[in-house]
């Protein structure tokens, strides 16, 4: 906390001046520190006028230092291995995350200038790894090393140590929360194993004898363990802990939450019981606050769809539609597009099913069981509430229609999603659920229909001349057969051939040809022929342009987009 030393009296001041402490206590802690010549900061916690978490925020904040919160964290076991124990409580330091790709160490520092603390911790690691500080308060980083070291704290570790039978797991009941017992850091290396690979959601699923559990990576299923049965009890008791969830129900599905710091970063978990043949399925929805919002201009979109999406982002009031199925990115599309058009000038509120992201500036709400409130109910009171642009998670039935088209028929630009194959199939989709064409002519500002599509791994995807079939989807000459790549596999991408994922991406603006298409009720095929005319690009050719410049392979976008009709 060296930030205190070199100027008690601004620290003093700062906290003042946001309303956090009172003049009078300010002198009782200058005081205290004139007779024990302690910090400033120490001294305002040791009278109990305030948190170490608010003077490690405040410190962070005029320093211009990251802070970090250690309550939550998930300790990362390679960082821990880097670090002795004694050189730990020696500098007062606790490793956070260690970072392969840039040899990078992040450290949790109780005073992040100490240079002889980094100078000892760098002659520990080697030269070639780096030192990144951040601020934590001393007596969390006193608790995460008594916590964190000398215990195991691998997977496999952990589970030797369950069955060497030093503790037997059908005792845990969910009130030891101590880091000491061995099914607590089970389920935290689990999570914490998810969320480095970068998995989307985690998958508890007990059969008769074993547990499977499996990760979603890049957007395909893999299973990463396989449990015994007798495991599954204790395990879903911690993670129902944690949640916040009713341990003695299992007879209801439950929803909960978890916010956990891992590597540095804070996830959220969101998590999911459904009652099952063998017991209790869960499944963890795993969103990562600093991957959440990418700005519209990162989003790997070809220049001509970002310059339509942004014509169509001009327009001040309508509906804009993000389609496509679960898990095809549509949220951090609309995101990216809140984000974008965020700023002082306008009011931006949200009804979501729930909220996945914090956004500053913008009003969002959860909407669902807990809260009593449905969408069309939801867009009701916001009306109410002067927004310029509104967010409304989904488009599920027609009352939820006729609210957001008369929110954006009376001045608003409304974003919602529908689930629909293509961006011409919101069409039939809106008339389906009862929206006249005359209402969806002149008010939809266009549609954007997206999938996405795995990245092949570039040190190990395999160039080769594609099958005739294949040329023919291609598109290609026949007297010119273009070289392709598919997936091969090696320890970069843990031997699948795939590492990442980009969008792919159709736009449909709407202009008055197109209007009266959908008023005098014509065929998706009329509309897509004239949207063609006009430059109308589809998924399929989104994706033939990936796959020609070696992004992705021909079997992932067949596996994702229909190529039969280009044949």
């Amino acid at each position: 906390m060296s930030g205190q030393v070199k100027n008690p009296l601004r620290l003093g001041d700062r906290l003042i001046e946001d309303g956090l402490i009172t003049k009078d206590q300010l002198n009782i802690a200058l005081l205290e520190q004139k007779r024990t010549g302690e910090m400033l900061g120490r001294a305002l916690v040791t009278l109990g006028f305030i948190s170490q978490s608010i003077i490690r925020d405040i410190v962070g904040s005029a320093t211009g230092q990251s802070s970090i919160d250690l309550d939550a964290l998930m300790v990362d076991k390679d960082a821990q291995a880097l670090i002795s124990q004694e050189l730990a409580r020696r500098y007062m330091v606790f490793p956070v995350s260690y970072s392969e790709e840039c040899h990078e160490l992040t450290l949790a520092m109780s005073d992040t200038f100490d240079i002889v603390a980094i100078d000892r911790v760098k002659a520990a690691l080697g030269t070639d790894t780096t030192v990144k500080p951040v601020l934590a308060a001393e007596s969390q980083i006193e608790t995460a090393i008594d916590r964190y070291y000398g215990f195991e704290l691998s997977i496999d570790g952990i589970l030797g140590e369950l069955e060497a039978g030093d503790v037997d797991s059908h005792e845990y009941h969910g009130t030891d929360d101590s880091y000491s017992h061995p099914m607590v850091r089970l389920v935290d290396a689990l999570l914490s194993d998810a969320a480095k690979r970068g998995s989307s959601d985690i998958h508890f699923e007990p059969e008769d004898g074993f547990l499977r559990i499996r990760y979603r990576i890049d957007g395909v299923l893999r299973q990463i363990r396989s449990l015994h049965k007798k495991y599954w009890a204790a395990i879903s008791v911690r993670l129902k802990v944690i949640a916040s969830m009713n341990i003695a129900e299992t007879r209801i599905p439950q929803d909960g939450r978890i916010s956990r710091n891992v590597s540095g970063r804070m996830i959220d978990f969101r998590v999911s019981t459904q009652p099952t043949l063998h017991g209790e399925n869960i499944v963890m929805r795993i969103l990562d606050r600093s991957k959440g919002i990418t700005p519209l201009d990162k989003l790997d979109l070809e220049p001509q769809t970002l310059t339509t999406i942004k014509l169509m982002l001009a327009r001040p009031e309508g509906i804009i539609l993000v389609t496509g199925p679960t898990g095809s990115g549509k949220t951090t599309t609309l995101y990216s597009v809140l984000n974008h058009l965020n700023n002082d000038s306008v009011n931006i509120m949200t009804l979501e099913d729930p909220v996945e992201y914090p956004m500053r500036m913008i009003r969002q709400s959860s909407i669902g069981m807990s809260s009593k409130m449905g969408f069309a109910e939801g867009i009701r009171s916001l009306m109410r509430q002067d927004p310029d642009i509104i967010l409304v998670g989904e488009v599920r039935d027609l009352d939820t229609a006729t609210m957001a088209f008369r929110a954006a028929m009376t001045g608003h630009q409304v974003f919602s999603t529908l689930h629909t194959n293509s961006a011409v199939g919101v069409f039939p989709r809106l008339l389906d659920i009862g929206v006249s064409p005359d209402i969806i002519s002149g008010n939809l500002i266009g549609i954007v229909a997206q999938r996405l599509l795995r990245k092949l791994c570039v040190h190990c995807r395999e160039p080769y001349t594609p099958e005739e079939i294949e040329q023919k989807m291609l598109g290609a000459d026949d007297s010119a057969s273009p070289v392709i790549y598919r997936a091969n596999g090696c320890d970069r991408c843990e031997h699948q051939g795939y590492k990442g994922r980009t969008a792919i991406v159709e736009v449909l603006k709407m202009d008055q040809e197109l209007d009266d298409l959908v008023s005098r009720r014509e065929s998706i095929h009329k509309m897509e022929a004239y949207a063609r005319e006009k430059g109308f690009h589809s998924l399929a050719d989104a994706g033939i342009v990936k796959v020609l410049d070696g992004t992705t392979s021909f079997d992932e976008l067949a596996r994702t987009v229909d190529l039969t009709a280009l044949v």
